[in-house]
């Protein structure tokens, strides 16, 4: 065909024939997905935030800055194990989860979901289509470290608080490459500079100088063909008194152990210095430590001349103030950026419901790439979003922790907590109150809520977020809205059954369920312990 000699509007029609289309290989993006650790959405300077990310305003200047982006669990590894996988944690079949709820049982997704050693995940689906696969820093989802710690590893686990000692550090350096080996073996194609789970001492310390030199690595390693690297930094988990000691003391603390020099990637004195500048204080030291960790990742691309076509995300595992609980403020909701300058144009902006079940199945949608036949995920791609951020994929977002689910539209919140008849039976016995301090654990469907919202102890919760956008009213029982909650709990029925075998409280009896009223009954007693346990502090 010569293209020459074609008139305009036909040259035109070619053109688009022509043009690869998303999954073809020609054409197939890089991915990076950014997650970081513990990041509430009104912190981040593209939100609004008193903090100094310039990197994080350029990736919203750059591309989309997404408003209402959500988790489906509020803890690190439920929340992660949905990132790598596009399926909600009650939907793992990891031997870890099934041992604690077996099928045809509620579950109860907290710290109890791994990532399974089938590899249907992200890193192999995307490897067997021709994707270099790496992983970077925090894993925290592998399926055998829940409960049984040392069970992996054996004489090489370095027992939590140990004192350091040159052999310690020793055993460090080696456990890393098994895990290392751990994540290449569950599906990634690459994978170094490995954090198994929170930081413990005697290597209790951050450090986004090790982290960025392997996302470095990898993304120079693989710049001639398509990638995907799930880059996990440690930030910005807290307290935030640790940000700035690991910053100034820690430098040689790693995932691996000590290190015998600095790495001197990231101008730590810089950070202090510019932070001052700023009129902040040590409290946001983490803030720009990690923002300074992305630049380098931002400035590899360009310097490679591959920015174009790479997909950058950044977001959260969950929010910090509300973690553990399923309130949206600080809780599920999360921030969210996307930069792919290929087809996002710059300045996008989305109010568009998206949950991180989505992210899977966009990636596997512009990879080309097909999953087995048995492989299952809850998510939706977002390209329709990419391609015009006008665009809503979702009518409402799901959420899952503990005995506690939710549905949020745009509007409305809904948020119900169903005890098991096993937890009914552990709060009426004689060890009661360890019952109870559980339920208020990250793994009870409550957590950081409770001090801060009226309806927490409730078994059903319904808010209007139009009005009340930090949830502080229930509406539950008020008759003026009868309506709504019965169309909000419609909505959470429809997401359990789509669980299979999963039952949920009086939405989908069955086996262990209990009704509204029972639970309620447990949240009465939960509210009036702690109301004691906060006397007892004051």
């Amino acid at each position: 065909m010569h293209l020459q000699n074609l008139p305009v509007f036909a040259l035109l029609f070619a053109c688009v024939l022509l043009a690869p289309s998303f999954g073809e290989k020609t054409d197939r993006p890089n991915v990076i997905v950014f997650l970081v650790d513990d990041y509430d959405k009104p912190e981040t300077s593209p939100y609004g935030g008193k903090v100094l990310t310039p990197n994080l305003d350029r990736l919203a200047k750059e591309g989309m800055i997404c408003h209402n982006a959500h988790v489906t669990s509020t803890v690190c590894t439920p929340s992660r194990y949905t990132f790598l996988t596009g399926r909600y944690a009650s939907s793992s079949h990891s031997k870890t989860f099934l041992g604690e709820c077996p099928e045809g049982t509620q579950a109860l997704p907290a710290f109890n979901v791994g990532l399974e050693s089938d590899r249907m995940n992200v890193g192999r689906v995307l490897a067997d289509a021709g994707y270099a696969t790496g992983f970077v820093g925090k894993y925290h989802v592998h399926d055998m470290d829940h409960g049984n710690e040392g069970s992996l590893f054996g004489d090489l686990d370095v027992p939590k608080n140990a004192e350091y000692t040159e052999e310690i550090n020793k055993r460090k350096f080696k456990l890393e490459k098994l895990q290392r080996d751990l994540v290449k073996k569950n599906g990634f194609s690459w994978a170094k500079n490995i954090y198994w789970g929170n930081l413990k001492s005697p290597f209790k310390g951050h450090n986004p100088d090790w982290t960025a030199q392997a996302a470095l690595e990898f993304i120079e390693e693989h710049k001639n063909q398509p990638f995907y690297l799930h880059c996990c930094s440690t930030l910005l988990h807290g307290p935030n008194g640790e940000w700035f000691k690991s910053m100034m003391e820690k430098e040689l603390v790693t995932g691996e152990g000590y290190l015998k020099k600095p790495l001197g990637l990231i101008d730590r004195e810089s950070v202090w210095k510019r932070i001052q500048k700023a009129g902040l204080t040590e409290a946001e030291v983490g803030y720009l430590w990690m923002d300074d960790s992305l630049g380098l990742i931002l400035d590899k691309l360009d310097a490679l001349g591959i920015a174009d076509n790479t997909i950058v995300v950044f977001v959260s595992d969950h929010g910090s103030e509300r973690k553990g609980s399923l309130i949206k403020t600080r809780g599920t909701e999360i921030p969210c950026l996307i930069r792919w300058p290929k087809v996002i144009k710059p300045g996008s902006v989305s109010h568009g419901l998206l949950q991180n079940t989505d992210f899977v199945p966009t990636w596997f949608e512009l990879a080309g790439a097909k999953p087995p036949e048995d492989y299952h995920m809850d998510g939706k791609s977002l390209v329709p979003m990419f391609e015009d951020p006008s665009v809503s994929i979702r009518e409402f977002i799901y959420a899952e922790q503990g005995p506690a689910r939710a549905i949020k539209t745009k509007e409305w919140e809904y948020v119900s907590l169903r005890y098991t008849d096993e937890q009914i039976e552990a709060a009426q016995g004689n060890r009661a109150d360890r019952a109870f301090k559980t339920f208020l654990g990250l793994s009870g469907g409550i957590s950081r809520a409770k001090d801060f919202h009226p309806g927490t102890f409730s078994a059903d919760q319904l808010y209007h977020l139009t009005h009340d956008p930090d949830s502080q009213k229930n509406l539950a029982k008020d008759k003026g809205y009868a309506v709504q909650l019965r169309k909000m709990k419609n909505m959470l029925t429809k997401s359990v059954k789509k669980m299979g075998s999963r039952p949920y409280g009086d939405f989908v009896p069955g086996k262990g369920t209990s009704n509204a009223a029972t639970s309620q009954k447990i949240l009465d007693k939960l509210s009036v312990y702690h109301a004691k346990e906060n006397k007892k502090k004051k």
